[in-house]
C-alpha cells in the first residue's frame, strides 16, 4: 500500500490543490489559491525559475505531480501530447482507479514512465474494459492484477477487442493453455501484433528448416521466441550456430532457448573454449551451466 507521506504529497498536489479552504474570511479568498500551495517545493523547482513565467501556474502544478510520482514529465509530454490539456483531476482519477485495481504509489513511475498514454486513457472506455479481460478471459484474481500489470504496463494501452482478445486467441489456438502461465509470464505476448509480430517470427524459424509442428513446440517450451528480433536476434545467433559451430539443427529443437542467450557474451566464448579444450558437449550444457561448472566441465573435459 502506499505510504501516508506519498498519498498526502501526491493528493496535494494532484488534487486538493484546486479546492481553497472556505475557512478564510472574504477578504482573504483571492489569496487562498496561492496560500494552499506548497511554496518550498514549487519555488525550487526548474519550472519556477524567471526564464518560464509564461507557463501557467496549473501547468506547473501537473509537471511537479508527474516529477513527485517519478514520471520524467519531458518525456512523457513527448509521447503524449494530450497530457498538454489534461486537467490535474482527470489524471487523480486515473490514479485512483489504478490504486483500487490494487496498483502501488510506488508502481507509477515505472508503469507511467513507460506508458505515458495511461496518464489521459479514459476511465470507463479504455481502462476498465482491460481489468474485466484480465478477470474474465484471463481468469486473474482481483489481488493479482498488480503482478500483471508490472510484468507489462503495455496491457494498459492496448484494445481488448482489437489487440488482446485477436492476440489470446491465436495463442490459444496455438497451443498455449496455461492461462495463469501467460498472464504471469508471457503477457508481453498479449500486446504483440498477431499479423505483424507472432506469425511473421514462426515463419521465419520454419525458414530455418523447422516444420510447422516443430515450430510450435519449440515456441511453447520457450514462449519468449516470439518476442526476438528477426534482424538482430534470430539471424546472427542462426548464422553463427551453423556456420562457426557446425551443430546440427536437431540440437536447436531440443534446446529452442539457444535463442535467448548473448551471442557476444555467452555464446562466442563458450563456443571459443569448447573447441581449444578439444572436447564434444551438448548446447544445453554449453549454455545452461554456471561459469563455476563450466570450468569443471573444461578442466575434467581435457584432463
Amino acid at each position: 500500500m502506499p505510504t501516508a507521506g506519498a498519498t498526502a504529497v501526491h493528493s496535494f498536489l494532484c488534487y486538493s490543490s484546486h479546492k481553497p479552504s472556505t475557512s478564510l474570511s472574504n477578504s482573504q479568498q483571492p489569496n487562498a489559491h496561492v496560500a494552499a500551495k506548497p511554496k518550498s517545493l514549487l519555488q525550487k523547482h526548474p519550472l519556477y525559475t524567471p526564464t518560464h513565467t509564461k507557463v501557467s501556474l496549473h501547468f506547473k502544478e501537473k509537471i511537479l505531480c508527474l516529477e513527485i510520482m517519478g514520471v520524467d514529465s519531458g518525456k512523457a509530454l513527448s509521447q503524449n501530447p494530450a497530457l498538454n490539456t489534461a486537467s490535474l483531476d482527470s489524471i487523480h482519477s486515473v490514479i485512483s482507479f489504478l490504486q483500487s485495481k490494487g496498483i502501488h504509489q510506488k508502481d507509477l513511475a515505472k508503469i507511467f514512465g513507460m506508458c505515458p498514454k495511461i496518464l489521459t486513457s479514459n476511465i470507463k472506455t479504455d481502462l476498465n474494459p482491460i481489468f474485466i479481460f484480465l478477470s474474465e478471459d484471463l481468469k486473474v484474481p482481483d489481488h493479482h492484477f498488480r503482478k500483471v500489470i508490472n510484468k507489462c504496463p503495455r496491457l494498459l494501452v492496448s484494445s481488448v477487442r482489437d489487440q488482446l482478445k485477436p492476440a489470446l486467441f491465436y495463442l490459444q489456438r496455438l497451443g498455449f493453455k496455461d492461462l495463469k502461465a501467460l498472464a504471469n509470464n508471457d503477457s508481453v505476448l498479449l500486446v504483440s501484433s498477431v499479423e505483424k509480430t507472432l506469425i511473421p517470427k514462426l515463419k521465419y524459424l520454419e525458414s530455418l528448416g523447422f516444420s510447422k509442428d516443430e515450430t510450435v513446440k519449440m515456441v511453447l517450451r520457450c514462449p519468449s521466441l516470439l518476442t526476438f528480433s528477426i534482424e538482430n536476434n534470430y539471424k546472427p545467433k542462426f548464422e553463427y550456430f551453423s556456420k562457426e559451430m557446425e551443430r546440427k539443427l536437431e540440437e536447436l529443437k531440443e534446446f529452442p532457448q539457444y535463442f535467448s542467450f548473448s551471442l557476444e557474451n555467452r555464446i562466442k566464448p563458450r563456443h571459443k573454449e569448447v573447441v581449444q579444450s578439444g572436447i564434444k558437449l551438448p548446447l544445453a550444457t554449453v549454455l545452461k551451466s554456471t561459469d563455476e561448472e563450466f570450468r569443471e566441465l573444461i578442466k575434467h573435459g581435457a584432463g
